[in-house]
This record gives structure tokens, C-alpha cells and sequence, in this order.
């Protein structure tokens, strides 16, 4: 059995192996790796610009340094920006006064999505008109339950997310219990599949799914899939939407590397969204690799989560995938006939509102719906998360919410995929344990899910990390409910999970590597870039 165990263990480390050395040779040795050159050219320009910029002001160098610092740092303290993204960009002000105010006055002056917001902005407004809120839902929620029903109104009011009931959850504790049903709601499809993930990965798991959309597409279905564009560093070749098309799968990858320095690579399509016939949708933070579903090893057992919608809210997620494809459309395409196609379910089963994060916009809207929830538990508060990076307000609310008696707790993983990025998760530690806030690292490998529940009525699955990327940087969505019955399922799923964790406790923490709480201190002082 152990040498069973160890050949397994073995051989998927030589498949990592392999494809760690096939993503890093096809990217030096391609069209990928061209472009890349390109932009390190154009990063030592720069730097030599400024360089030969200063030696012609000779004396005046010093300053016009001081002008331009005072500038940004006047722009800087009277932006929205959060308090610890000030600091943090105040600290790389100061260690490289130059560059540093350069490049922030470069990020703040949105280089290169200036059109993408604008259409952005545009389609959001479009939300109202297409999926207008049922006034006799919003009231009855607000008579079940007050504090739901005023989320579900400032949901609606700066994004157009309506509050549906008639929608059915099922959900899925891990990738694989999520895989099956995942293909077998595909194999049904009759007029479109929508697909959006932020990583595909070519192997087991996309293999499968592809063989489907395959037979789909040649039967007439109108097949989409869309994904991000860092998969061209790593997972998937740079000409890979002209090879779907081929087989009849229109394809589009966001944001793309380019030979060309933007802002716009800052933010990267996280989200994971699957429509079928605008009937059926699947969420949650499983991607399309085969790690997600433990086919293959990577940082232990991968612990990740989904669900599965059955009914009117379904809209919602179809609204979001073809908001994102149509931002690089020249023209806009009639979006009405992909909605309406599902009937209410006769059992009742809650209240589901799907909605998004964009970093286009400045409502920090994923962030809201996490304190809210924190805010308003009374018993308790169980969350799951791969990522601990908060800024002052989260902290802040996970904080208060132990300290007026909540059972406040986080899972996170025992296995770190970033180990840098784990030692500055850690650096929140002690903060949160001393305020009554209990940490579990689920020890047997990586948590990838990323679960809000409380007191046995809210819940919330998707997206979104306890960080600053998901939090301001990325494009998100999840789906927050109230009643349904699959709530119970996800508590059963925490309760499961709590005795695979070893609990974090001041001793523990006094215990780790002091390389550890360097490196974490270090990372905490610009954790907002990171």
C-alpha cells in the first residue's frame, strides 16, 4: 500500500513536471514568448527615458522629483482609495520616488481601458431593461426577512441585480461530485452553452468537457466559451480560440497578453460561470483543470465548492457571460431571446440573488455583501477561503463580529499553493485569534472554496477571495441566498471539513518560522499590489 502510495505520488509529480516544462518552452518559443521580449524592451526604455530625462535637467532633476512627488502624493491622499492602499502606495513613493509616482499616476489614469469601462458602464445601465426587478419578491423577502430584502435593494440599485424565487440550488461539496453533473447538464443542451472560466487547462477534465461541446456545436448548438488571458502563460496555447472555431466552439480570451504595456492586465476575468440553455447555470470556484476535480495531485486534496441553479435566477448569470463577450463586439447583439427560457419551480426553496464585481466600477460590491453578512449574524459565521489578505474594513468586521459573541470562523488551507502569499495571510493571525475569531487550515491540502455562511438561513458560494485581487481587481461573481434549502448541505460541508483542520491558536502562532513573519510582515507593507 505505502509503495502504492508513493509510486502514485511519484508519478504526478513527474506529470507536473512535464507540464510545468511544456507551459515554460512553449511560451519561450512561440508567438507568447515574442511578445514578452517586446514588453521587457519597452520596461527598459522606460527606465533609460527617465534615466536620460534627468540627466538633461541636471541641476532642476531634484526639483522637478520634489514638483511631481507633492503632486501625486495631494492626488494620492484625496483619492477613494483605500486606507492601506494609500500606505502602501506611499511606502513605493518612497523607496523609488520617481518611477514610483510615475506609475501610479500611470495606474490612476486608466491606460488602456478607458473604452472597456465606458462599455462596461453602458451595459450595466442595460441590466435594468433587460432583467427589471419583480416588486412581489423584493416584498415578500422584506417580510421574511428585513435585512436580506435592504441588501437585495442596494444590490439591484448600483448594479441591476434582481432577487429571484422559483430557482432551485444544488450543492456541490467538492470538484468531482460537481463533474458528473456537469456533463451530463451539458450532453442535454438544445440551443446554447455559455462558458466562461478563468482557467482551462488541456487534460482529463477538458478533454471530457470539449468532447461534448464538440458534438454540441456540430448539432447546431450555439457554443461559446470564453476565458482568461493568462492561460496563454501557462495552460493553453496563444492560437487557441482559432482552433475551437474549427470544430464550430466560438471562442475569446480576455484580455490577452499583448505587446503592449496597459493598465489592463491588472485585471483578469476570475470568474467561473457555466449556462446551459438559459435553464441550467453553474457557479463556484472550480476551474476547468484537472487538479479541481483531484485528478491529478497538486498541494494535497484540493477542497473546492460549486452549485447548480434550476430556474428564473438562472438570467442572471446569462446576463453576466454575455455582458463580458459583448464588451469587445463591435456591435451589440439582441440578448433578449436568451432570457426567460426557465419556468418557476412549483416547490419553494428560498431566495437567490446572483451577482457580480467589477473592477470598473467603485462600489466594491463583493466586499459589501461579505460585511453585510458579518454585520447582521447573530449565532454564527463560517467562511472558507484560499486567500487571507483584508484590508482595515474587513478586519475590522471579522473582528467585531467575535467580539459581540458570533462563532466567527475561517477555513483556509493547511497546504499553501503561494507560500508568500500564505505568510502574509498569516501575519492577520494573531489580530483575529486574540479578538475570538477561530482559524482552521484544513490540513490535509489546499482550500480553494470560497463559502459565506450564517446562522442557518445565508450563505453565499462563489468567486470570490478574501483578497485584495477579488476584492477590487478582478471580475467576480457569486450567488447569495436566503432560505434555500441547499443552506443546510453547505453547513453539513463545514461541519465535515472542521475535524480534517487543525485549529490556530496564539501558541501556534508564537511557534512559526521567523522566516515566516518576516516575509509576511515584508509582504503586508504593499499587500494592496499584491
Amino acid at each position: 500500500m505505502k509503495k502504492r502510495k508513493k509510486k502514485e505520488r511519484s508519478e504526478s509529480g513527474m506529470r507536473l513536471a512535464a507540464r510545468w516544462r511544456k507551459g515554460f518552452f512553449s511560451v519561450v518559443f512561440s508567438r507568447l514568448g515574442l511578445v514578452l521580449i517586446v514588453l521587457l524592451f519597452q520596461l527598459l526604455f522606460i527606465y533609460l527615458a527617465w534615466d536620460l530625462f534627468g540627466e538633461l535637467l541636471g541641476t532642476y532633476t531634484v526639483t522637478v522629483r520634489t514638483v511631481l512627488e507633492i503632486i501625486v502624493m495631494m492626488i494620492l491622499i484625496n483619492s477613494k482609495m483605500d486606507n492601506a492602499a494609500k500606505v502602501s502606495w506611499m511606502l513605493v513613493i518612497a523607496f523609488a520616488p520617481l518611477l514610483g509616482s510615475v506609475f501610479y499616476l500611470w495606474t490612476q489614469f486608466e491606460t488602456g481601458h478607458k473604452n472597456v469601462k465606458h462599455k462596461m458602464q453602458l451595459l450595466t445601465k442595460a441590466n435594468y431593461r433587460v432583467l427589471p426587478q419583480n416588486h412581489d419578491i423584493k416584498q415578500n423577502l422584506k417580510k421574511e426577512s428585513p435585512e436580506s430584502a435592504a441588501l437585495a435593494e442596494y444590490l439591484y440599485r448600483l448594479d441591476g441585480n434582481p432577487v429571484y424565487d422559483g430557482t432551485t440550488v444544488k450543492y456541490y461539496s467538492c470538484g468531482e461530485e460537481k463533474f458528473p453533473d456537469m456533463l451530463d447538464e451539458l450532453d442535454k443542451a438544445e440551443k446554447f452553452i455559455f462558458l466562461e472560466y478563468f482557467i482551462i487547462e488541456e487534460g482529463y477534465m477538458w478533454g471530457k468537457i470539449l468532447e461534448v461541446l464538440a458534438k454540441k456545436a456540430a448539432e447546431g448548438v450555439d457554443v461559446r466559451v470564453m476565458y482568461d488571458g493568462s492561460c496563454d502563460l501557462s495552460t493553453l496555447p496563444y492560437n487557441y480560440p482559432k482552433r475551437l472555431a474549427k470544430i464550430g466552439i466560438k471562442c475569446k480570451k480576455w484580455e490577452p497578453i499583448k505587446p503592449v504595456i496597459t493598465s489592463t492586465y491588472n485585471y483578469r476575468d476570475h470568474r467561473k460561470i457555466l449556462v446551459i440553455d438559459g435553464k441550467v447555470g453553474f457557479c463556484g470556484g472550480v476551474n476547468l483543470a484537472d487538479e479541481y476535480i483531484n485528478h491529478i495531485v497538486r498541494f494535497g486534496y484540493w477542497k473546492d465548492t460549486a452549485i447548480k441553479l434550476k430556474g428564473p435566477a438562472v438570467d442572471s448569470f446569462t446576463l453576466m457571460f454575455l455582458q463580458m463577450w459583448n464588451i469587445t463586439e463591435k456591435k451589440l447583439e439582441d440578448i433578449r431571446k436568451y432570457f426567460g427560457q426557465c419556468e418557476k419551480s412549483a416547490e419553494p426553496d428560498g431566495y437567490i440573488i446572483p451577482y457580480s464585481e467589477s473592477p470598473m466600477n467603485d462600489h466594491k460590491i463583493a466586499e459589501r455583501v461579505y460585511m453585510d453578512m458579518l454585520y447582521n449574524a447573530k449565532n454564527y459565521i463560517w467562511i472558507t477561503s484560499p486567500y487571507l489578505i483584508l484590508d482595515g474594513e474587513l478586519s475590522a468586521a471579522l473582528r467585531y463580529a467575535a467580539q459581540r459573541g458570533v462563532d466567527v470562523r475561517l477555513i483556509l488551507p493547511g497546504i499553501p499553493d503561494k507560500k508568500a502569499v500564505w505568510a502574509l495571510a498569516k501575519s492577520h493571525y494573531k489580530q483575529l485569534v486574540t479578538a475570538g475569531v477561530k482559524i482552521y487550515e484544513f490540513t490535509p491540502g489546499f482550500v480553494h472554496a470560497k463559502n459565506f455562511i450564517s446562522d442557518d438561513c445565508k450563505a453565499v458560494v462563489g468567486t470570490i477571495n478574501l483578497d485584495y485581487r477579488s476584492l477590487y481587481h478582478h471580475f467576480e461573481c457569486a450567488a447569495y441566498m436566503y432560505g434555500c434549502s441547499c443552506i443546510a448541505d453547505i453547513k453539513k460541508d463545514f461541519e465535515a471539513t472542521f475535524p480534517k483542520c487543525q485549529e490556530v491558536t496564539l501558541e501556534t502562532i508564537k511557534n512559526e518560522p521567523l522566516s515566516r513573519k518576516i516575509v509576511g510582515a515584508t509582504l503586508k507593507m504593499v499587500a494592496p499590489m499584491l
